[in-house]
């Protein structure tokens, strides 16, 4: 008699999740030999310098495990960083954990402060990672819509939202997919609505040198009230425009900080020994990152002049490295079906609004990332202004 073994059957903590849209749709692109405006990634490499630093590191001998939370002069570079830009400062030793990359960071974030049953809020749309994450925690996600106009937060409506059930409120600024960016004042708001409470906030801020037109970038840290319940995350590999490299950092008071760390040892222990040591040493320069405005305001503008020809509506771009479009005037397709057509019949790929949505967007829109060198730029414009 022969045996055959069943199938085991699994029972899924995600069931809802599937391949992320952005896979898909940089597969698409492949596919149709299509310009890849779609995942946020740059197609241009990083300072020469950075390598460099890194490559020494290695040549040095610095390829085995560092700390737990991360090489020290990465960690007293990013305290020195924070504190001129914002005016608060993060002991090193107890403040501050080096990451694999701010997703890593963000999931870990959540299952250490959140317990089951919980509610976390969310500002939607949002960044796809956060809803999973919460579900894995065993908590429930509760969004609240920015301002359908201005794309900005509606203090009333993240108001009402807060019960005593509300553990934790996630924010992102500069915000991706939107590309707006938190005012001072409406910083100042979220301080008083939350002043009365226990509630802790995890903000997302990797874009947070691209910022444009003169405005600031408004980080929870240079707040102290805020800072004293908050975990700010951010991103070398956006920064630097390194993101395969996936090394990103957490910034938060001593008392949170060390539940992130519980979890962070058993998730990935530590982080890219070599990398680190590299990033310390460019960090002492902060040329890169203070210019960074400037040199993403310049493809921002160039991308949006080219667009502005074009049956797209423009929304406004504030911040980040991606420019929202309205196409109702080009299709009445739902967004992820026009994305798809885009692909086909324009050679041009994008990411549809809906995949940070949990229903799909009142609007039609889609996104655009113009983290590109100016000739991809130009390839997708000629494209798209052939529509």
């Amino acid at each position: 008699m022969s045996f055959e073994p069943r199938t085991p059957l699994v029972s899924s903590r995600l069931p809802q999740v599937g391949t992320t849209i952005f896979t898909v749709m940089s597969a698409l692109a492949q596919q149709h030999q299509a310009v890849n405006l779609g995942q946020g990634f740059p197609d241009f490499e990083g300072d020469p310098a950075l390598i460099d630093a890194v490559t020494q590191a290695m040549r040095d001998g610095l390829n085995q495990y560092p700390p737990m939370a991360g090489v020290p002069a990465l960690r007293e570079a990013i305290v020195g960083k924070i504190e001129r830009l914002h005016g608060h400062r993060y002991d090193p030793a107890s403040e501050v954990t080096i990451t694999a990359g701010a997703t890593q960071a963000l999931l870990t974030a959540v299952l250490a402060l959140v317990q089951p049953g919980d509610d976390v809020v969310v500002l939607e749309p949002c960044y796809d990672s956060y809803e999973p994450a919460i579900a894995l925690a065993g908590a429930r996600t509760v969004r609240v819509p920015l301002n359908p106009q201005t794309l900005h937060v509606d203090l009333d409506r993240l108001a009402a939202a807060l019960t005593p059930r509300t553990r934790l409120l996630i924010i992102n600024t500069p915000h991706n997919p939107s590309g707006m960016v938190w005012t001072a004042q409406e910083r100042d708001q979220l301080r008083d609505l939350l002043r009365p409470t226990d509630i802790l906030v995890l903000s997302d801020e990797v874009y947070e040198h691209m910022v444009y037109d003169g405005r600031p970038h408004v980080s929870v840290s240079g707040d102290p009230e805020l800072a004293a319940r908050s975990m700010v995350v951010s991103s070398f590999g956006k920064t630097f425009h390194v993101t395969g490299w996936k090394v990103g950092y957490v910034a938060a008071p001593a008392s949170l900080m060390a539940e992130f760390r519980k979890v962070h040892q058993f998730n990935v222990f530590t982080v890219n020994t070599p990398m680190q040591h590299g990033l310390a040493r460019y960090l002492a320069n902060p040329a890169p990152y203070l210019d960074l405005p400037a040199f993403y305001q310049r493809k921002r503008d160039l991308f949006r002049a080219g667009l502005a020809s074009t049956r797209f509506e423009l929304l406004p771009c504030e911040g980040t490295y991606f420019q929202c479009v309205d196409y109702s005037a080009i299709s009445d397709l739902d967004d992820a079906s026009f994305c798809r057509w885009l692909i086909e019949h324009a050679g041009v790929a994008a990411i549809p609004l809906s995949a940070f949505h949990a229903e799909a967007p009142q609007r039609q829109l889609v996104r655009f990332c113009f983290a590109k060198r100016e000739e991809t730029l130009q390839a997708a414009l000629s494209r798209l202004q052939a529509l």
